[in-house]
């Protein structure tokens, strides 16, 4: 995951567990879950990722 693009669009890591970060921000309600994986992470959970941060996946490219 682009960490430039989560820090420019205002999320803070909130904490880890295990393998996985956890994402809040400031104005918008709830958290995001991110895989923290040596690996690729699938494309179909990337775009998941960045529709529920309200983030436009254009900008991640």
């Amino acid at each position: 995951m682009e960490l430039i693009v989560w820090r420019e669009t205002g999320w803070q890591l909130a904490g880890q567990r295990g393998s996985h970060c956890q994402y809040v921000h400031p104005t918008k309600p709830g958290r995001v879950t991110v895989p923290k994986h040596n690996g690729d992470v699938n494309p179909v959970t990337v775009r998941s990722i960045w529709r529920q941060a309200g983030i436009d996946e254009r900008r991640t490219k």
